[in-house]
């Protein structure tokens, strides 16, 4: 008994120890049976920083937002049954964003599947083509070659989920009873016995110098414009912006390319092209020559069609790991390079900047519209969720992290999160832009980013109130401000909203829920507030406080889309008039 204790306790040992030295300093833990041996071992580990998440699926999302936040691999550990299935929707969101996780699940020996054992299922290729990777390790044995085995498939996983594009790992354990490993002497002890452990050198992409200058030649002096989308790469933000400005082209760019909030202004960067190009005089007038796109696809729509419809037009996207992200299919050159070379090459190697009337047209109608938002909010007085953002956006302190929940915050905040001159890291789940799971990951990316705040509606964060616990437990600092509408606010823009028989019962679906009581169940301060002295108050207070903070922001659906329309119509005569000059 003690032989296969022993067995068992160096194999998975090996496997650990190899995970740390290969970069992994996480690991979150969902409590089950049949994972004992792993879980008690990563306890043990030294240096390795455990989280336990009682909730599979927040426990997935909560990993995702450490990866997500830290740029490293974060490990997930659950039990065999349906514990795994629990972190299908994190590991297809890990996929899709291209984040590192590696799935460790614990499964019944081979002699107990199939066979209608208790909390057994099919754990094979459980995630199918949501992971980069699949193993079915063998079982724990204790040979030479078998403890090699462990620490390279440990280190192959590292390895296979950092490189380009980035995401998951799975690796199934099947694991006999009994499942206690010895501790004691601790397997991680240091000893005279010299240990081997892989070393991963990791390269980027780069293009040859006579591809660089093909692309300058082709490109240099025309109309072009810069596409932005979410892409979070330190550094970058000025390098592009220098380019830009070196050879007279705008960068558009979402919220999530952190160039709105990489810590100082440039006329280059437009951020209102959301409402710029939802009129047909603009996207006349501003057809550019050459279109070269960094990072995933923008959320906004009207930018998207606009791209999609251009013809004659010179489309680079820029894509490591040949993640081929061009959902509109309007590429014509599939650039395979690290973001960071390719704007430094092309800095170095472009010198002809087009025409000044080029920017100046951009920059002149993004000034524009800004001027139309400030007049705008101005005058509003009552709570509205347009407002929400462009005040969160005068009082987030500088080095701060913004994480935003999908549906409406992340439209608004594209919309009225204009460029500032601080530094705000933006963060969202953009790959398959689920409202699932957002408050675990915020709370994940919280243990990086501090101070750290939510921007989320009311159906999603009740769709995750679960990982509200993480916050208690850890003691973890987030102010959540969620914007309560009572229900599904982005569907009140969409056509859904004309057949009004069933609009409510299939798509408003108001909850009429009371947050304050889960702030109390979870030890947060709660804030309710009615206008935006409150709010303001409220703001101050939370930063002032280190644990769970929940704003609530009550809000009127119908109210809501009339304010935008309002809004547009305004942006889209002065838009107008402009060109009209």
């Amino acid at each position: 008994m003690n032989d296969h204790r022993q067995v068992m306790t160096e194999y998975l040992a090996a496997f650990v120890e190899e995970l740390v030295q290969a970069g992994v300093k996480e690991a979150v833990i969902s409590p089950g049976s049949r994972s004992t041996p792993i879980a008690l071992l990563m306890a043990e580990h030294p240096t390795l920083k455990i989280y336990v998440d009682v909730d599979e699926r927040s426990a997935g999302f909560f990993a995702l937002g450490i990866a997500k936040a830290s740029k490293r691999p974060v490990v997930l550990l659950c039990t065999s049954g349906t514990a795994a299935a629990n972190y299908f929707p994190a590991v297809a969101e890990s996929n899709l964003s291209q984040v590192p996780l590696l799935v460790l699940t614990a499964d019944r020996p081979h002699e107990l599947r199939n066979v209608g054992a208790p909390q057994a299922m099919d754990q094979v290729q459980l995630f199918g083509t949501h992971v980069k990777d699949f193993t079915d390790m063998a079982l724990p044995e204790n040979s030479t070659e078998m403890l090699r085995f462990a620490k390279w498939h440990g280190s192959k996983a590292v390895d296979i989920a950092m490189n380009a594009p980035r995401g998951p790992v799975h690796l199934n354990f099947p694991l006999r009873e009994p499942l206690m490993p010895i501790l004691e002497p601790s397997p991680f002890a240091v000893t005279d016995k010299k240990r081997r452990h892989v070393h991963i050198y990791y390269t980027h992409e780069v293009l040859e110098d006579a591809v660089i200058t093909q692309i300058i030649e082709a490109c240099a002096g025309k109309r072009g414009v810069f596409v932005a989308g979410p892409l979070d790469k330190k550094a970058f933000s000025p390098k592009i912006v220098a380019l830009a400005e070196q050879i007279g082209w705008p960068i558009l760019a979402d919220p999530l390319s952190q160039l709105r909030s990489y810590g100082a202004y440039s006329d280059v960067v437009i951020d209102q092209y959301d409402a710029i190009l939802q009129e047909e005089a603009a996207r006349v007038a501003l057809q550019p020559e050459v279109v070269i796109r960094f990072g995933a696809m923008p959320v906004s729509k009207s930018l998207s069609k606009w791209l999609e419809a251009l013809e004659d037009v010179m489309f680079y996207v820029v894509d490591p790991g040949a993640a081929w992200k061009d959902p509109i299919k309007a590429v014509t050159n599939m650039i395979h390079c690290d973001e960071h070379f390719l704007v430094q090459a092309l800095t170095e190697g472009w010198q002809e900047k087009t025409g000044p009337s080029w920017t100046k047209m951009w920059h002149d109608l993004n000034g524009k519209v800004q001027a139309v938002m400030r007049e705008h909010m101005a005058e509003l007085e009552q709570l509205d969720e347009g407002k929400l953002v462009y005040e969160l956006r005068e009082w987030i302190p500088e080095r701060a992290g913004l994480f935003i929940g999908n549906s409406m915050p992340i439209r608004d905040v594209d919309t009225y999160f204009a460029q500032i001159n601080k530094q705000v890291r933006m963060l969202a789940n953009r790959g398959a832009n689920g409202i699932d799971g957002v408050v675990s990951s915020a709370l994940g990316a919280s243990l990086t980013e501090q101070p750290m705040y939510l921007l989320i509606g009311d159906l999603s964060f009740y769709h995750d109130m679960n990982g509200l616990l993480m916050a208690k437990k850890y003691g973890l600092n987030l102010t959540i401000i969620v914007v309560n509408n009572n229900g599904g606010g982005i569907f009140s823009f969409l056509p859904q909203a004309k057949e009004p028989k069933y609009f409510e019962t299939l798509f408003g679906t108001g909850a009429d829920l009371d947050f304050r009581y889960a702030a109390a169940l979870y030890d947060g301060d709660f804030h309710e507030v009615k206008d935006w002295d409150e709010l303001h108050d409220a703001l101050d207070k939370a930063q002032f406080h280190k644990g769970l903070d929940i704003i609530e922001v009550k809000t009127n659906r119908y109210e809501n889309v009339d304010g935008h329309r309002a809004l547009w119509e305004r942006i889209a005569t002065e838009i107008r008039e402009e060109l009209a000059k």
